[in-house]
């Protein structure tokens, strides 16, 4: 049996997935992992777990299979990241994972000093949310010395080095671009910015194309040697790719515990734009970068889980859509699920969850369609910004994630954005990107287009009214009492 296998190292938990030459994921193996929480505002994970987590459930599926993969792609959780010893391959600190906030102060003054040198140079914004201070506190205080027997490296990076037996650390663009140290336009690790925090060049791993053979499996349990090891990309950058929005333009949505918005903008850099951040989608082989444009939403199903654990509204998420529907429409009520501040085009960290336009006949089914509609709203506030920034028109929005199998979303999505929704047919959008970028690289598929055509269209929702501007406009103001709060 032909196939690759995507390997999808998420925050929680890891997946090994089968994909077939028909562009279908048709077997997997999942596993957990422990999250650790040393204090308030840090967030660790095991390094080590997590290698064993994908070595058993890679050699599940392959046991399940009776045969190996083809090739492995890897797709990962992004800007976590990992320090570890080149000659005993031990971790040196545990992972500090991309939520970890102890950068924060850190952040605050390079906002002061340096803003405009890594906004260029990275296209993204101070924060500790990408790896650059998460790696500088680990040389200054977190114990690790960066010697000559030290590497660093995000979580595929850490993977790849562990899958090889240690004969390659390397990463990709799509991952370098999110640690603050690449510069995206050179392609390279940027000299000025490793010395602002402190980075020794040689800790650094080789960037190498995201589609392209990285090495080959050598000495791990449960895998055979020999495998070649062939396409890496952040989870993001591999959903875009799962998706198959390889035109410029084109754009993607995950519903997930947030939302994340990335749109293809083609092989020239576009400009920095306020409230969006702009990073590398991929490069195949030898081929220009392709370049994307990003917001971030940082509540989505986490304002589902609010109504259900917080406010007892709803028993289970899947019991959202046929409350919010059960009323044509909000009667006013607006909720602005800012829990953890805004994300873009905001970027306000400082903003908090409001609820707003409560009246005596405001109930149960008003507050559960706001929820739908909030999500709805900071999709078209980041794509409006998308299509201003890199001037293109959006010809439909490409659809993911748990949240995404509401009908009712779907359809008021596509109203608010006057644009065709399409809904994925397989929600393992992520892990196909990783096994379609690796199976590209050793001929599996002959191009991007064929696996377009493979994996075809999912359900389709066309506007099929107006977009209701009025609620768009009150959701703004509601928008401004929650940024005027604090």
């Amino acid at each position: 049996m032909d196939y690759v296998c995507a390997l999808d190292a998420g925050t929680t938990g890891v997946r090994a997935i089968a994909v077939n030459h028909s562009g279908r994921a048709f077997a997997q193996r999942y596993r957990e992992f422990t999250q650790h929480f040393p204090r308030p505002g840090r967030v660790e994970h095991d390094a080590s777990e997590i290698t064993s987590a994908i070595l058993t459930v890679t050699a599940e599926l392959i046991a399940e299979l009776g045969s190996p993969p083809l090739a492995f792609g890897i797709t990962n959780q992004r800007e976590t990241i990992v320090a570890w010893d080149r000659d005993s391959g031990e971790p040196l600190h545990r992972a500090i994972v991309w939520q970890d906030r102890r950068g924060a102060e850190r952040c605050e003054r390079l906002r002061v000093d340096h803003h405009e040198l890594i906004r260029t140079a990275t296209g993204l914004v101070p924060d500790p949310y990408f790896s650059a201070t998460k790696l500088e506190w680990l040389f200054t205080t977190g114990g690790v010395t960066p010697d000559g027997t030290v590497a660093v490296g995000t979580i595929d990076t850490w993977l790849l080095w562990c899958l090889t037996g240690g004969a390659c650390h390397a990463t990709e663009p799509s991952n370098a671009s999110r640690t603050m140290l690449f510069d995206i336009r050179a392609m390279e690790w940027s000299p000025e910015l490793c010395d602002l925090f402190g980075i020794p060049r040689h800790v650094l791993p080789e960037v190498l194309p995201t589609s392209g053979r990285f090495g080959v499996t050598r000495g791990v349990r449960g895998i055979p040697d020999g495998i070649p090891i062939s396409g890496i990309a952040g989870d993001q950058q591999a959903a875009l790719f799962g998706q198959t929005c390889f035109a410029p333009g084109m754009a993607k949505n995950t519903y997930g515990t947030g939302s994340f918005v990335l749109m293809n903008a083609g092989a020239e850099m576009p400009g920095v734009t306020d409230g969006l951040l702009t990073t590398v989608a991929w490069q195949l082989g030898r081929d220009e970068p392709v370049y994307a444009v990003e917001g971030s939403i940082f509540s989505t199903g986490s304002a589902v889980q609010w109504l259900r654990d917080g406010l007892g509204i709803i028993d289970a998420a899947d019991e959202l859509e046929g409350l919010a529907a059960s009323c044509d429409d909000t009667d006013g009520v607006v909720v602005v699920p800012a829990f953890t501040g805004l994300g873009a085009p905001w970027w306000d960290p400082s903003a908090r969850g409001t609820i707003v336009g409560l009246t005596r006949g405001s109930g149960r089914a008003q507050l559960a369609r706001a929820v739908v509609d909030a999500m709805v709203f900071q999709t078209r506030d980041v794509i409006d910004a998308m299509v201003e920034a890199t001037g293109r028109p959006l010809g439909e929005l490409r659809v993911d994630g748990g949240a995404a199998v509401m009908d009712l979303l779907c359809r008021s999505q596509a109203d608010q954005l006057s644009t065709p929704v399409v809904r994925a047919a397989d929600v393992e959008t992520t892990a196909l990107g990783a096994a379609f970028l690796a199976g590209l690289a050793e001929g599996f598929w002959d191009a991007p287009e064929t696996i377009a055509e493979l994996v075809g269209d999912g359900t389709r929702f066309e506007p099929a009214g107006a977009p209701d501007d009025e609620a768009f406009a009150r959701w703004h103001r509601a928008v401004q009492r929650s940024r005027d709060f604090a």
